[in-house]
């Protein structure tokens, strides 16, 4: 069980795999107002960056699970780096339909909906690991404005306008799905680009160490491109953000 390899190459040395920077994550775990002690269960965790920098600035006690084996083994290493392993254990497996044994004070996805089928189905996911009066972290893109034409969506590689709402409708969204917003830390221009650009120099560096990988002329094709292509769409159509969501 794994995620397409391609991802685990050009986010290889990433710590957090949405556009989050770490002050990002830090303003999210503050906002949360968390005392220590809380529990947060995060699916799609990636390498594990929200839960070890929580649990070693709030004590939170958590579980990430993942499919990247290459991003759950750099999970317990930066929980065994910051000092946190016995706060936070990291499980390889698949996120979708995963239901914690005890509830939670947190249930979050962050930037993998698709676990669920969407948000909705995301929200009833974590939901049935959450506690009563807990809270649901959910990381979504957004329109930042809409894009003029589909071919326009798709070079911010959605398939189509009707992928994301802007910003108010998907606020108004989660109320239509009985949930009110408590919290929210978006992502701006110069977080999408620590993403995004990051993953540029990733590629060079692999394509230098592997000219004759299977994968290699996919490698150098994204390496060509898509520096213009972010630059020209995702940047400037793309917004993306951490919703805090509470049940009425």
């Amino acid at each position: 069980m794994d995620i397409p390899r391609i991802f685990n190459i050009t986010e290889s040395a990433h710590r957090i795999h949405n556009p989050f920077t770490p002050e990002k994550l830090a303003t999210l775990g503050a906002a949360l107002r968390m005392e220590a002690g809380t529990r947060v269960l995060d699916l799609g965790c990636g390498s594990g960056e929200m839960l070890c920098t929580w649990a070693r600035d709030y004590s939170i006690i958590g579980t990430g699970i993942d499919m990247s084996q290459l991003f759950i083994e750099q999970a317990k290493r930066r929980a065994e780096e910051l000092g946190v392993a016995d706060k936070v254990k990291f499980i390889h497996g698949d996120a979708a339909g995963y239901v914690a044994d005890e509830k939670v004070d947190v249930a979050a996805c962050v930037g993998a909906t698709w676990i669920g089928g969407g948000v909705a189905g995301t929200i009833e996911l974590l939901a049935q690991s959450l506690r009563t009066g807990g809270v649901i972290l959910i990381g979504e893109p957004y329109w930042r404005q809409l894009p003029p034409t589909e071919d326009v969506a798709k070079r911010c590689l959605a398939t189509s306008i009707s992928d994301f709402l802007v910003l108010p409708e998907l606020l108004t969204s989660f109320g239509r799905l009985g949930y009110d917003v408590v919290e929210m830390v978006l992502a701006d221009q110069d977080s999408w680009d620590r993403y995004e650009a990051a993953k540029w120099l990733t590629m060079r560096r692999w394509l230098e160490a592997n000219p004759d990988d299977e994968l290699a002329k996919e490698v150098r094709s994204q390496l060509t491109s898509e520096p213009a292509r972010y630059a020209a769409y995702t940047r400037e159509y793309l917004g993306w953000g951490v919703f805090a969501l509470m049940r009425r």
